[in-house]
């Protein structure tokens, strides 16, 4: 799953991007209205966690513009603000949800959870290819009736396959739903994490595609 936070305080946008990467998000921090726009255009983003008081366009233009631009990643809008016409501008402008700061984290990850499930890609609860189940929930993987751990990472990258079983997935693509822009070695890590996956899941899980990619056969 990867994730845009839009937050202009630094340790707070910290705090959130090292607490969803434990979670097993892939995230990508810009800190104001104009980076945020460049960032979702050009990405296609699982959520995005979006400040309302921002530089340069506050988020409810942010929110304006992406939609505009049939940007449908769900949005969950943050504000210090709390009154009842603010939150109604946000969800009218086409957030689909608004938590108020101070928060609990453990609050924030919970709704990112219900907003990825009813989200614009339609996701189920719990994605079956072939004998492989994953749990985006509760971060659990079956192959049959036997569960495989599996690393935050070697599970970010099979929840990619298993969201597009039969589709072949360029390297790009990979690296584009499983790591942030901040990873800095990106020349061989899908097909490290692929060998990693294959170890656990069997050597016949994921296929080769010979100058194209991967592929989770369907």
């Amino acid at each position: 799953m990867r994730a845009l936070v839009v937050e202009d305080q630094p340790k707070l946008a910290s705090l959130i991007q090292r607490g969803l990467s434990e979670e097993g998000y892939a995230v990508d921090v810009a800190p104001d209205g104009p980076q945020a726009l460049v960032r979702a255009t050009a990405t296609e983003y699982d959520v995005i966690v979006l400040d309302v008081m921002l530089p340069g366009l506050d988020g409810f233009e942010v929110c304006r513009q992406l939609r505009a631009q049939t940007v449908q990643s769900p949005v969950l809008m943050l504000t210090a603000r709390d009154g009842v016409d603010d939150r109604i501008a946000g969800l009218d402008l086409g957030a689909d949800d608004y938590l108020t700061k101070p928060f609990a984290f453990d609050e924030l990850v919970a709704r990112l959870r219900a907003l990825t499930r009813r989200g614009a890609l339609e996701r189920t609860p719990v994605l079956e290819v072939g004998a492989l189940r994953l749990d985006p929930r509760t971060k659990q993987v079956w192959r049959g009736d036997e569960e495989v751990e599996l690393s935050a990472k070697e599970f970010a990258l099979l929840e990619t396959f298993m969201r597009h079983p039969g589709q072949v997935l360029s390297r790009f693509e990979l690296l584009e739903h499983a790591w942030d822009f901040a990873y800095e070695n990106r020349s061989n890590v899908v097909d490290v994490y692929v060998r990693y996956l294959r170890q656990k899941l069997g050597a016949s899980t994921i296929e080769t595609v010979r100058g194209a990619g991967y592929r989770l056969p369907s």
